[in-house]
């Protein structure tokens, strides 16, 4: 294996530990949501004024 192979190696596994963070933060802004949902059944939130 050359330098080259490992650092691209190195970047996507990078880039795949990003992606599943996102995708972890966006479960849970949901999960929030809904848990706010369940506790006061009378206002709805919108994902984007959820800060986590």
């Amino acid at each position: 294996m050359s330098k080259l192979d490992e650092e691209t190696r190195s970047t996507k596994s990078r880039k795949k530990k990003r992606m599943w963070r996102e995708i972890e933060a966006i479960k849970d802004k949901y999960k929030l949501r809904k848990e706010l949902e369940d506790m006061d059944m009378f206002n709805e939130y919108e994902l984007s004024q959820i800060d986590i």
